[in-house]
């Protein structure tokens, strides 16, 4: 369909992503400038269907933005009351000593455990009171880019049968353009993928790398529940050439937040981030927190560990990067949400100085981020994450202690990234399988029932969002090669081999899709193009996740 026939609005700034660092943006905005209009779009059905974090949250960024946050009833309720970090072995644990001290950036007092999609929507109805339009159920499809300047975003058109022919309820995409534009969206946005191709903003900084994060919400017997403890660890099940850990959190009414997160740099094709993630709770440390309860929600999501040597030029004509679009995580805290806030504000600051000033790029943003925490924070804790792909799991710990103890983040080196996470499988057989416990349907489970408490759903009909480029590439390399490693990384059963006996082929479920963007991240030639589905689509994540 013809760009002629879209709706078109119009706006001062146009916000692309409705988590932390896109909500703070808005209300920085609307704080700063009242009189300025401010459009937010995002692809799920609401605000917070597609978040997944932990989630610890540190206030720093939110009491800076709205300082009376506790009398406006934000949800953040169960305050870190305790904390302990394990190193596993298959049986047995070992707590690490004096945590504090060998681990300072992992203390977690005076931070709460929460719903980040909780607190997405109160921060939501925070924006909406300062006169923010906040557009759910908007998948930005395409960047609109006029004289070489980002001018707006078009959502998807709706209603496009498979066969890409206009269905009966079709209509067509609507443009939102603006005097500047924020990507928001997370972790590998379809849309900021375009603006890095376009303007190079990738040049001269390290590869970016990720991680997997897997996530379970279990409500257990009210006797068993510890709210306010914080308890993580790393070791076994993986081995020491596979970055990773995982969290176990309680919080709210008899709710522990359960997780693993897979470094996606990981070597061994067989390896299957969910499949170690479940049998993880087979654990004596992670059994006897779970055991007697039961699962309510799953959910996945891709997250940016790169850190300061893989942030990009943050800048552009017409727009900024902020949050994981930018890839503001702090790895060693684990925790983003209070870097993605602060840079949401940070920007919202450079782009009303801009608007003042008629300026074509809000240039500032960067140097008021280099000036900031967020900055310090990151470059104290820059050489955490590639220390452990450089010495590998124990090293890196050992290396992330003395780093913290003795150099207090201030080496006088960096260390450095030099592959792509898609380039760091080996072929098939080079790799020892795992041996994976099969589901017992009470404590551990299979993909299927895991997503269907995601409440994922698309409507069948529109067309397949993932998308092979080279379509024969599939049998010569991921197959012959890899034995279809995109069938064990993706959490959610959409790559299915079909046939394998006789004549192996890809079966794409893209219903199951949860829009955790690893399959566009980790296929070994980039073969598979994540785009964007119908507004609305996607998981539908429950209050509590």
């Amino acid at each position: 369909m013809s760009e002629s026939v879209r709706e078109s609005m119009e706006f001062d700034v146009v916000i692309v992503g409705g988590g932390p660092a896109g909500l703070a943006a808005a209300i920085r905005l609307r704080q700063l400038s009242p009189e300025t209009s401010v459009c937010l779009i995002e692809k799920g059905s609401e605000i917070g269907a597609h978040i997944v974090s932990g989630a610890v949250i540190e206030p720093r960024a939110l009491a800076e933005l709205l300082p009376d946050w506790q009398d406006r009833g934000a949800p953040l309720n169960t305050p870190v009351t305790s904390e302990e970090m394990l190193y596993l072995t298959e049986t047995r644990s070992l707590r690490v000593p004096m945590l504090d001290r060998l681990m300072p950036h992992m203390a977690n007092h005076g931070n709460y455990i929460v719903s980040l999609g909780e607190v997405c929507r109160w921060l939501a109805t925070q924006a909406e009171e300062l006169g923010v339009e906040i557009y759910p159920g908007f998948a930005g499809a395409e960047v609109l880019i006029e004289n070489n300047r980002v001018v707006g975003v078009a959502t998807g058109d709706m209603g496009i049968t498979k066969d890409g022919a206009e269905g009966p309820n079709y209509q067509p995409g609507m443009e939102l353009r603006g005097r500047y534009t924020l990507f928001a969206e997370g972790c590998r946005g379809s849309l900021t993928k375009q603006v890095m191709e376009h303007y190079n903003l990738r040049k001269g900084v390290d590869p970016q790398t990720y991680g997997l994060g897997i996530k379970e919400v279990w409500e257990i017997p009210a006797e068993n529940h510890r709210p306010g403890l914080v308890q993580h660890s790393f070791g076994w099940p993986l081995d020491d050439n596979t970055y990773g850990g995982a969290w176990l959190y309680h919080f709210g009414e008899n709710l522990v937040s359960y997780g693993f997160v897979v470094g996606l740099d990981y070597p061994n094709t067989w390896l299957s981030p969910f499949d170690e993630m479940q049998r993880l709770k087979l654990h004596p440390a992670f059994r006897k927190h779970l055991e007697g309860g039961r699962r309510v929600s799953y959910g996945a999501r891709a997250l940016s560990e790169g850190g300061l040597q893989a942030i990009p030029r943050l800048t552009f004509p017409g727009g900024a990067l902020i949050g994981d679009s930018a890839g503001f995580l702090n790895m060693p805290k684990i925790k983003g949400t209070h870097t993605a806030m602060k840079s949401g504000m940070l920007a919202a600051d450079a782009v009303v100085e801009a608007m003042q000033t008629d300026r074509v790029e809000p240039g500032s943003y960067t140097q008021r981020v280099k000036d900031s925490w967020l900055w310090e924070e990151l470059r104290t804790a820059r050489n955490v994450r590639p220390a452990f792909a450089h010495f590998g799991m124990k090293g890196g710990a050992v290396y992330a202690a003395l780093d913290a103890m003795l150099l207090r983040g201030r080496a006088p080196w960096t260390l450095h990234f030099k592959h792509q996470d898609n380039e760091t499988l080996k072929a098939a057989d080079l790799c020892e399988k795992p041996n994976y416990p099969k589901a017992d349907g009470t404590l551990t489970f299979d993909r299927l029932s895991s997503v269907f408490l995601s409440a994922t759903n698309h409507e069948e009909d529109q067309p397949v969002h993932l998308r092979l480029r080279n379509p024969s590439l599939w049998k010569t390399v991921n197959w012959d090669v890899f034995r279809a490693p995109e069938a064990r990384y993706c959490p959610a059963g959409v790559y299915e081999v079909v046939d394998e006996a006789t004549a192996p082929a890809l079966q794409i479920n893209a219903q199951n899709c949860v829009h955790c963007k690893t399959c566009d991240i980790k296929d070994p030639t980039q073969n598979i193009d994540w785009t964007v589905p119908e507004g609305g689509g996607g998981p539908n994540y429950p209050a509590g996740m």
